[in-house]
């Protein structure tokens, strides 16, 4: 027996994330230089120049440990949410935090139930723990609430929602996700995963961290890969009931989130200007991109967050000939979308090169 053949066959049986396709990956293979990358959902205004002189400051302290209990960041979460630093998990990116919650609450014999064209990190974190994952059919490309209560049963333990969608960047209302909670039994987990909500009009945003009050079973998470621009750092957390945090803190691992990410953290949310701007941007980028797929009649799905999907009858073909053009974005044949791929918000010369090449790579 080979020796690979003795670990659990739900992680045998495992496929690995696979992430955008990096620059240097293109540059290596095609040789081209002036690369654009729509493909990770990335701010293409960089990081804030806060952070990173936040970050330069704490260069002295590279051979030390950073402070696993994150306090000068649970600190400033803690006074911008208006809630207590033992209901924070700081996390190596948001996706450590979902898995964090998929530790401390899944296993063999028991159920996560997520939406169709949802963010792949909820199967992969709950087959990792021997789970079973149910996918409830979604409607309109977005959470079917009504669908997923329907698939809740005495074996469930968390029920995963992204908010806006990624990656098909739908919106569920205020009214739709407090119906829901009232709804479902309190002993299963709701995960709501918020990491574009920076990206939302002041009016579609929810008073999610509010409900925290409400709901003992309501985990929320947050991310600063996107608007804040930190997305090389890799820093995330989840605000939720104290005796829920405890149990993820207990399964997180020691110095999750380096000296650097706490830092660029920190002076991130010293700066809303920056995140302000970051709105204004990308809400003019949409605009740009989906005014051109109405004059060109190619359907894509309405977005809430920093991309939107667009459809094609060969996407395969098409992802090739934009990045012979110089031109990242993702397919998302894994989400069972095989027909559509996901463009990035970039800045506005960046997005006409997509629609040029767009243009081209369409007529061929």
């Amino acid at each position: 027996m080979d020796l690979c053949d003795l670990a659990p066959p739900y992680i045998r049986a495992m496929a690995a994330y696979q992430p955008g396709k990096p620059i240097s990956e293109l540059e290596r293979e095609l040789g081209l230089k002036g690369i654009v990358k729509l493909a990770s959902n990335e701010n293409p205004r960089g990081a804030s120049p806060k952070a990173l002189a936040a970050i330069r400051e704490v260069l002295s302290e590279i051979a030390r440990y950073p402070d696993g209990n994150g306090y000068a960041l649970k600190q400033a979460l803690s006074l911008g949410h208006k809630v207590n630093s033992e209901q924070i998990v700081l996390g190596n990116g948001s996706n450590d935090v979902l898995e964090l919650a998929a530790r401390a609450f899944l296993a063999p014999g028991t159920k996560a139930v997520y939406s169709q064209h949802a963010f792949v990190v909820y199967r992969l974190a709950t087959q990792a723990c021997g789970a079973q994952g149910v996918e409830a059919p979604a409607k309109n490309f977005g959470h079917d609430l009504d669908t997923m209560l329907g698939a809740v049963t005495a074996q469930t333990r968390i029920v995963f929602i992204a908010n806006p969608n990624n990656p098909t960047g739908t919106l569920l209302s205020e009214a739709e996700l407090l119906a829901f909670l009232r709804r479902l039994p309190k002993q299963v987990l709701v995960v709501l995963d918020e990491a574009y909500k920076e990206y939302l009009p002041d009016e579609l945003k929810v008073p999610s961290v509010s409900w925290l009050k409400e709901f003992s079973n309501l985990v929320v998470t947050r991310t600063f890969s996107k608007a804040y621009g930190l997305a090389g750092l890799r820093v995330g957390y989840a605000l939720a009931h104290p005796a829920v945090a405890d149990l993820m803190n207990r399964v997180r691992q020691p110095f999750n989130v380096n000296s650097f990410s706490q830092a660029a953290a920190v002076a991130a949310l010293a700066d809303q200007e920056f995140v302000k701007q970051s709105y204004e941007l990308n809400r003019q980028g949409m605009k740009q991109i989906t005014q051109s797929f109405e004059r060109q009649g190619i359907r894509f799905i309405p977005s809430f967050a920093n991309f939107v999907c667009f459809h094609a009858a060969d996407a395969n073909a098409l992802y090739q000939n934009l990045l012979r053009r110089g031109v990242i974005v993702r397919s998302i044949a894994e989400y069972g979308m095989a027909e559509w791929l996901r463009v990035s918000i970039g800045l506005p010369e960046e997005n006409q090169k997509f629609l040029r090449a767009l243009e081209h790579g369409t007529s061929e």
